[in-house]
C-alpha cells in the first residue's frame, strides 16, 4: 500500500492495530505456517539429498553450495508457489488500504482460495510471480552458501557449532542474502497478491517485462531508495526467522544422526555374539551331517575331512582368537 504516510515499520504497525485491532498484525498466521513448513521441508530436502549425492562424503565448496542452493531453490519454486499466492491473498484479506487500484478479496479459507482462484483467474493464476521467483532462487542460495562457508570456517576451529555460533551465522546470511534481493522480494509480493489495476487489459503479470515495468514505477516514484522501502520490516522478520530456523535445524540434524549412530552400535553390540553363534552352530550341523554322507571308504573319509576343514577355516575366520578349531 503506497499511499500510507507512516514511514517507519513501529508506526506502520501502531497504524494497522489501531485501524483493524490487536489480531490483525497475525492475520494469515496459518496459511503461513502451512506454506514455511512445506517450503522449507522441499528446499533442505532437495538441498541435503543432492549434496549427499554429489559430495559423496569429501568436502564441499562454495560454489557446490551455490549451485545446489539455485537446483534446490527452482524445485522448491515450482513446487510451493500456489500455497505463497493463496497465503500472500489471505494475509492481505481484510486490510484497510489506502490504495483504491487494490481489487478486495472474500475468501473463507486456503481450500476456498484456491478454488476461487482456479473459477476465476485459472489454474495459471495459482503460479503469478514465478518468475521473479525463480529470479529469487538466489537469495535461498547466497544465504546457504555464506553459511556453509562460516560453518566450515568455525569447524576448523572447534568440533561442533554451538547454539550461538548458528544462531548468529544464520542471521548474517539471511540478512546479506535479504539486502542483495529485496527489490525482486517486493516485485514478487505485488505479483502474488495479483489485485493491482496495472493496466486496463489486466493481463496476467509474471513476465519479465511486468517485472521490470514494477521496478522502474518504483524507482520513478521513489528514486533508486524506493526499491527498499520496507527492508527494515523485512529484515525484522526474515532474519530472526532464518536464525531461529538454523538453529533448530543443526540441533534437529546432530540428534538425529548421533541416535541413528546410537542405536546402529547397540544393535550389533546386542546381536553380533548371537549371531556368530548360530553361524558356529549351523557349521557343526553341516560337518556332521557330511561325516555321515560320506562315512564309507578313505576317499569318502577324505573327502569329509576336507569339507570339515573348510568349515573349521570358515569358523576361525568368524573367531581369529579362537585356537580350539571347533
Amino acid at each position: 500500500d503506497e499511499k500510507r504516510k507512516s514511514k517507519t515499520t513501529p508506526a506502520v504497525l501502531l497504524e494497522i492495530i489501531k485501524e483493524e485491532g490487536l489480531l490483525a498484525p497475525y492475520r494469515g498466521w496459518f496459511p503461513v505456517i502451512s506454506s514455511l513448513c512445506c517450503s522449507n521441508f522441499v528446499y533442505f530436502y532437495t538441498f541435503n539429498s543432492l549434496k549427499a549425492l554429489w559430495v559423496k562424503g569429501q568436502h564441499s565448496t562454495t560454489g557446490k553450495d551455490l549451485v545446489l542452493g539455485v537446483v534446490a531453490g527452482v524445485v522448491n519454486v515450482l513446487l510451493t508457489t500456489p500455497l505463497w499466492v493463496v497465503n500472500t491473498r489471505l494475509k492481505l484479506q481484510g486490510a484497510k488500504f489506502r490504495n483504491e487500484d487494490i481489487v478486495p478479496t472474500n475468501y473463507r479459507g486456503i481450500i476456498d482460495a484456491f478454488h476461487q482462484i482456479v473459477r476465476d483467474e485459472g489454474v495459471l493464476a495459482l503460479w503469478n510471480g514465478t518468475f521473479p521467483s525463480l529470479l529469487l532462487v538466489f537469495n535461498p542460495a547466497i544465504q546457504f552458501m555464506f553459511y556453509e562457508g562460516f560453518k566450515r570456517k568455525l569447524l576448523k576451529k572447534q568440533l561442533q557449532l554451538t547454539s550461538l555460533d548458528a544462531f548468529v551465522i544464520g542471521a548474517i546470511a539471511k540478512a546479506v542474502a535479504t539486502t542483495l534481493t529485496y527489490p525482486l522480494q517486493t516485485v514478487q509480493s505485488i505479483l502474488r497478491f495479483g489485485r493491482h489495476r496495472l493496466n486496463p487489459e489486466n493481463r496476467t503479470l509474471g513476465s519479465l517485462r511486468n517485472v521490470l515495468y514494477l521496478l522502474q514505477q518504483r524507482v520513478r516514484r521513489f528514486g533508486l531508495v524506493g526499491l527498499y522501502k520496507g527492508l527494515e520490516a523485512k529484515l525484522l522478520q526474515t532474519v530472526l526467522t532464518a536464525a531461529l530456523m538454523f538453529l533448530v535445524y543443526e540441533k534437529l540434524t546432530a540428534a538425529t544422526f548421533t541416535q541413528c549412530s546410537e542405536f546402529v552400535s547397540a544393535a550389533w553390540s546386542t546381536t553380533e555374539p548371537l549371531q556368530v553363534g548360530e553361524i558356529l552352530l549351523q557349521l557343526l550341523q553341516l560337518e556332521e551331517r557330511e561325516e555321515q554322507e560320506f562315512g564309507g571308504g578313505p576317499d569318502q573319509k577324505a573327502q569329509a575331512n576336507h569339507v570339515g576343514g573348510f568349515g573349521v577355516l570358515v569358523s576361525r575366520n568368524i573367531q581369529p582368537t579362537s585356537n580350539s578349531g571347533h
